[in-house]
């Protein structure tokens, strides 16, 4: 009877695994079809090993020799900075490598209420919360803030983690054309029947190097009642006479209610993000986000080298007023040269090319010559404008500059972009 029940066991087992190792190869086959289109669009995303700190010049496995490094959003070069580490080593030393707790149980430190504090004063708002990454404060806010009653109102070309947080929230979605202002106005006019509205758009578009109209977009939110939201992640810390963001830049840091940025590109680029602004939301936020409430904090080290990060930027602006002048550099020679770069005097400089394959093998012999840069394609950025998106750091020298330009001459001439 024993050995029945066994062969029974065994026989009604053998079925079951069968289908499970039916639905695995259903699902291998399936991801290595969706794998193939990939490399058969030129759109495959390869990762290049760095086996030295970031910077201007790094090391890369595989590659000979130093090479310049201009596709990091290191924009102030304070990711290695001597004064950044330090602090990050002793913040390490006396706060320990992490909480193994969320905030609202026993994972706030004094260091995370001072770096949030310290944000408020920077942007001049009344209170910040700190998160994992600006993704997660993007995901958070929406969800949060509106409800059915509301409605956002966002620029198509906003970054992946606006759009994800918008679509997690139940309010009203409104997209307009990228920086039409006519546009934005015919969809506020539609929008005027909710309870809320909310202009949502980067303040610079890390794609193209443009910068969105601030000034007419709260022009617009004011007439017609509505509030603005801007992600500063790629102007925190050198747009702005004092770094403060695109808000500072075009001289409307009084009528933008929200700001969300990061830690993660300027202010030492470890990790990190934020939501700035009124209390009484950062308060709401603390008890709702859930990207806030249901991750770990903030690691320690993370934190101090950020607090560091804006103390150097507070103290003086001289490192932010050299960004420009290299970013005018770079694109005059580039456009004399006869490229097509996209955007303006921001530091974010996209070779416009057109054609992923183009973009990525003029990018893989850039390399060769000792310059890091990576082409961008679809989805990252829509079919037919592929890219090679330069990146100033204030710590790239003339020299680091001239080099660059010389050798997309060269490269650009092999492949034909270049007469």
């Amino acid at each position: 009877m024993w050995a029945g029940r066994v062969l029974h066991a065994a026989l009604s087992r053998a079925p079951r695994e069968s289908r499970a190792q039916s639905a695995l190869a259903q699902l291998r086959g399936i991801l290595e079809e969706e794998l193939e289109s990939i490399r058969g669009a030129g759109t495959w995303k390869s990762e290049r090993v760095i086996t030295s700190r970031q910077g201007p010049h790094i090391h890369v496995d595989g590659a000979p020799g130093g090479i310049i490094n201009f596709c990091a959003n290191n924009y102030l070069g304070l990711s290695s900075h001597p004064e950044v580490i330090q602090a990050g080593l002793r913040t390490l030393k006396e706060f320990g490598a992490g909480l193994s707790s969320v905030r609202f149980i026993c994972g706030t430190q004094s260091i995370h209420k001072d770096l949030e504090a310290k944000i408020a004063r920077f942007h001049q708002r009344e209170d910040a919360i700190l998160y994992p990454s600006c993704f997660d404060a993007n995901t958070g806010l929406f969800e949060a803030l509106l409800t059915s009653e509301d409605a956002v109102l966002s620029d198509e070309l906003n970054h992946a983690s606006i759009i994800d947080g918008i679509r997690l929230c139940k309010a009203h979605k409104y997209r307009y054309r990228h920086l039409d202002m006519a546009d934005l106005e015919a969809k506020l006019q539609e929008a005027q029947k909710h309870r809320l509205r909310l202009v949502a758009t980067d303040g610079a578009f890390s794609m193209d190097g443009d910068i969105a109209p601030l000034q007419e977009i709260c022009r617009l939110a004011s007439q017609y009642g509505a509030l603005v939201f801007v992600d500063e992640s790629h102007a925190t810390g050198f747009l702005g006479a004092t770094g403060r963001g695109t808000d500072e830049l075009l001289g409307v840091m009084d009528q933008v209610t929200i700001i969300n940025s990061t830690l993660g590109k300027a202010l030492g680029g470890a990790s990190g993000g934020y939501t700035t602004g009124p209390g009484a939301l950062v308060s709401l936020l603390r008890q709702r986000a859930r990207p806030y409430l249901f991750s770990n904090s903030l690691p320690p080290a993370a934190v101090g080298c950020a607090s560091k990060a804006l103390d150097l930027l507070m103290e003086s602006n001289a490192i932010v007023q050299s960004m420009a002048a290299k970013t005018l550099r770079f694109r005059s020679q580039m456009e004399a040269a006869g490229f097509t770069i996209s955007g303006a005097n921001h530091p974010i400089c996209p070779v416009m090319l057109g054609d992923a394959r183009l973009a990525l093998n003029i990018a893989d012999d850039m390399l060769k010559r000792g310059i890091f840069v990576i082409g961008f394609s679809y989805p990252v950025v829509p079919k037919g404008k592929a890219r090679i998106r330069v990146q100033i750091s204030a710590v790239h020298s003339e020299e680091d500059i001239d080099r660059c330009v010389e050798a997309f001459v060269e490269v650009g001439r092999l492949h034909g972009a270049l007469p």
